[in-house]
């Protein structure tokens, strides 16, 4: 029997749609993955702990994500250094797999970014199922101050609405972003 290590020179020769439709895959395993993460540990420890273990994974998450993308694509796209600001923050934030899967809208101004989401697939998911929402801000908040410390530390993020607050039917959570006065 012939033996064969798996490698990222095996997709060299797939064609762009090809590829586009494996990077779909990928998302979309990212998403069921922190999905049944999550449920597990809400049914056998509660939701208060499955919060606390998520507000803790994506906190990490955040930051090691912003990590990688300035080292990986830095260069190309001018926001390796710190201290470029919410220009840097909206180009990495666009890279994050989460901000592609969850279809984020990002408003940017010269003073501050907002972001959106109109659609939440986990929060959706769990009212099909008839498990009501759960509660993420401090999860997102975690994730997004450990995210933006990395793309520049002067960046701030502010909570506008999340769950467990009260949010618009067409609009689960709103977050801004802005630059520490100094």
């Amino acid at each position: 029997m012939a033996s064969s290590r798996v490698s990222l020179d095996d997709f060299q020769s797939w064609d762009r749609e090809r590829l586009l439709e494996y990077l779909e895959f990928l998302f979309h395993s990212y998403r069921t993955m922190d999905a049944f993460w999550f449920l597990n540990i809400e049914r056998d420890y509660g939701l208060e702990e499955a919060c606390r273990l998520n507000e803790l994974v994506w906190g990490k998450v955040g930051a090691l994500a912003a990590r990688d993308l300035k080292r990986r694509f830095g260069d190309q796209d001018d926001f390796k250094r710190n201290g470029d600001g919410l220009t840097a923050f909206v180009r990495a934030i666009k890279l994050f797999p989460w901000t592609v899967l969850v279809g984020y809208e990002i408003e940017a101004g010269p003073e501050e970014v907002l972001i959106s989401v109109p659609s939440c697939p986990p929060q959706e998911a769990r009212r099909q199922r008839g498990l009501g929402e759960y509660p993420c801000q401090a999860m997102h908040a975690a994730e997004f101050r450990g995210f933006a410390a990395e793309i520049d530390p002067r960046l701030e993020v502010a909570c506008l609405f999340a769950p467990p607050d009260e949010h618009p039917p067409n609009l689960f959570c709103r977050w801004r972003f802005t630059l520490k006065n100094e």
